[in-house]
């Protein structure tokens, strides 16, 4: 499957449609991003079950500053509308390959019951 080009149009569909969404934060004018793009694109057609998503941070500056994105290239993934990965720099086939299992391996309702719990914490921090 190609990439998909994600905007600020597109980006709340893609990700609440598709239960799994790796997205690379990227820029033409950068070398590591450059370097990272063809792993990017073979992991893409070795999972041809996941979206791979692409936002150029030039284009899409709105999305990039709603994700607090600072370094580039920067791979974040969704499952099930909960990012439960993000990390900065270029990352070799196997240590793409390495995230991508342990993101598939998650138990989403173990990760949601941790999210809740972290919220209400949170929540009961904000009252002292």
């Amino acid at each position: 499957m190609a990439t998909v080009e994600l905007t600020k149009e597109n980006f709340d569909r893609t990700v609440s449609e598709n239960d799994f969404v790796l997205i690379d934060f990227w820029a033409s004018w950068c070398g590591p991003c450059r370097q990272f793009a063809p792993v990017y694109e073979k992991a893409a057609e070795r999972h041809p079950d996941l979206v791979f998503a692409k936002v150029d941070t030039e284009a899409q500056q709105e999305l990039a500053a709603a994700f607090e994105i600072r370094s580039i290239p920067t791979l974040m993934i969704v499952r099930e509308n909960v990012a439960v990965f993000a990390q900065p720099g270029a990352l070799p086939e196997a240590a793409l390959e390495d995230v991508i299992g342990q993101a598939r391996a998650l138990d989403m309702d173990e990760v949601r019951a941790s999210v809740a719990k972290a919220a209400k914490a949170a929540k009961a921090q904000e009252k002292k």
